[in-house]
């Protein structure tokens, strides 16, 4: 092979290798992603009313444990279990009979003693005129006038004695104590009662109204405390000394199985001092429970409401872009380089989707509602700006 066709061999060869190495090197080459999407929205602006929320129980304003007064067999029933009974219904019958025979014998005894009376009576008469004519001493009348007064004396003890076994034979009967609704009997029929103590029968719960109690603590007792103040100077009463049922703060209150609040009470009571263990006090409201059939029964797990106030021009946002880390609740916001931000928030009520957010933010911040995951605090990002709204 010639010499020059060497040369022109090496110089192919290395003319390849080159464009080789530049190839490589081209497709080597580091390209950045382009900044990932997120879609971003301005709070909403508008007037909310600011609430304070607890969790609470529901109890009976009234509950009746039915005990047999009078002993003797329990003869009847007259209830079924679980409905409701007005107050004075005939509930049981225990066995009248010797009730009514002590009875018969208690106001026989009243008639003998009225029969005294009318003896012993007619007798001071015959001694008030004998004594005029000195046929009898006076030691004589005055007996007859004892014996009078004693007799009539007995009247009192015997028509007390009368009451007496009528109250008994009234026992008899055992009727509801309270309007409510009346649970099973605990004792059966046939059973003896009453013998030695007074044996328990069945019990009734009010349901009409009902209460919900609830604690506070001493940061929101000081605003509550602030809007009673208020309240009184606006009817015109004294705070210190006015009930707070008739102030009539509005409260609201929803169960397991409720959307919401939708039970409307008022305050009805605030413990009169704080517990210093817990750092709470107690408040109960009370709700007026008219559904048929009633929806709130006591010992129910309650969500209570209590509005304390309104702002005029709060700061919402979509409840999703919240996060929750160590440092607290944040938000991230894209800035005008398109960089995100991350903003420690404090919020308040949630309002249909939307949750208040008291500070962190600002109106014209452009929160990230969708594409959370994608953002991270300091990297940049390709915005899309949604419109939120709140009910």
């Amino acid at each position: 092979m010639s010499l020059l066709h060497k040369n022109r061999s090496i110089q192919f060869i290395i003319a390849f290798c080159a464009l080789w190495l530049t190839a490589c090197e081209q497709k080597n080459q580091y390209i950045a992603p382009p900044p990932p999407q997120v879609t971003v929205s301005q709070p909403v602006q508008q007037s909310v009313t600011d609430y304070l929320e607890f969790t609470g129980t529901t109890q009976s304003v009234g509950f009746a444990e039915v005990k047999a007064q009078a002993s003797g067999i329990l003869k009847s029933m007259h209830f079924a279990p679980g409905t409701n009974v007005k107050q004075g219904d005939l509930l049981f019958i225990i066995d009248p009979e010797p009730y009514q025979a002590k009875l018969a014998a208690a106001q026989a005894e009243l008639v003998s003693a009225r029969t005294q009376l009318k003896r012993t009576q007619a007798e001071l008469n015959r001694a008030e005129e004998l004594i005029k004519k000195n046929f009898i001493s006076k030691t004589e009348y005055l007996q007859r006038q004892t014996e009078r007064d004693v007799a009539q004396a007995a009247i009192g003890l015997k028509s007390a004695g009368v009451r007496s076994a009528e109250i008994q034979l009234g026992y008899t009967r055992v009727t509801a104590p309270i309007a409510g609704r009346v649970s099973r009997n605990i004792t059966d029929i046939g059973n003896l009662v009453g013998a030695g103590e007074a044996t328990l029968l069945t019990t009734v719960t009010q349901y009409q109204p009902i209460y919900a109690y609830f604690h506070l603590n001493e940061r929101d007792l000081l605003r509550l405390m602030k809007l009673r103040r208020e309240k009184a100077q606006q009817m015109g009463y004294d705070s210190n000394n006015q009930p707070n049922q008739e102030l009539n703060i509005p409260l609201f209150l929803g169960v397991a199985d409720e959307d919401g609040y939708p039970h409307e009470g008022k305050l009805d009571f605030i413990e009169s001092a704080l517990n210093t263990n817990t750092g709470t006090v107690e408040l109960r409201g009370v709700f007026a429970n008219t559904e048929k059939p009633n929806h709130l029964i006591p010992g129910l797990f309650s969500r209570l409401r209590l509005p304390v106030g309104n702002t005029p021009e709060a700061l919402l946002v979509d409840e999703r872009a919240i996060g929750s880390d160590q440092s607290g609740r944040y938000l991230l916001v894209v800035n005008q380089e398109n960089k995100v931000e991350k903003r420690l928030v404090s919020i308040g009520q949630r309002l249909n989707g939307m949750v208040v957010i008291h500070k962190g933010i600002k109106a014209d911040d452009k929160v990230i509602i969708n594409g959370l995951q994608k953002a991270r605090p300091g990297s940049v990002v390709n915005p899309t700006t949604a419109t939120a709204t709140a009910g």
